[in-house]
């Protein structure tokens, strides 16, 4: 391995992403503003306004945090992912909270929901990882991590200038790799 791989964010996915954001802000004001609308609607519990307007409010909620968290990283001059012989380095999603020691890694491995791949990093000390998180935002979105996948630590590619299976790869190998030389010592 090179002393140190550097994979920067992708300004590309990101406005793309942050278009999708504002999309479904737009669209969830305008459920919110017109539930009586859907009066109509085939399903019975849809009908409801109340329940509209919920989701509306929701769905601003939702995807005008994740339009800001885009913005954040569109002018973020952090570089976006970092594996080297200390661990990997993790600036790309919402939850990221920086440097994740080799020999604190357990396993890694490969989930999928929906459309979207990402890789769960197990680790020996989950509460040190948590304890990391620079706000109480970041700390409920690892503690929600850690409830639905058994870790607070995700990675993806989806912000990042790399293809999923390439950077699936790239991990496992230096996880492979970084295990082997501890196991040597």
């Amino acid at each position: 391995m090179k002393e140190k791989i550097e994979i920067p964010l992708s300004k590309n996915k990101l406005i793309l992403g942050l278009g999708a954001s504002v999309l479904f802000v737009v669209l969830a004001i305008w459920m919110f503003l017109n539930a009586n609308y859907f009066q109509e609607h085939p399903f019975k519990l849809l009908r409801t306004p109340i329940v509209i307007k919920s989701i509306g409010v929701l769905g601003v909620l939702i995807f005008g945090a994740t339009g800001i968290f885009g913005i954040k990283k569109l002018f973020d001059k952090k570089v976006g992912l970092t594996i080297d012989s200390t661990g990997i380095t993790d600036h790309s999603n919402a939850s990221s909270i920086g440097l994740i020691e080799w020999k604190d890694i357990s396993s890694v491995i490969t989930k999928q929901v929906l459309s979207t791949k990402f890789l769960l990093i197990n680790v020996i000390a989950p509460e040190k990882y948590i304890g990391k998180a620079q706000n109480g935002m970041k700390a409920k979105l690892m503690q929600s991590n850690m409830k639905m996948y058994g870790t607070p630590l995700s990675i993806t590619s989806s912000t990042l200038q790399y293809d999923f299976e390439d950077l699936e790869k790239l991990i496992l190998t230096e996880f492979d790799r970084h295990k082997n030389i501890e196991n040597t010592l």
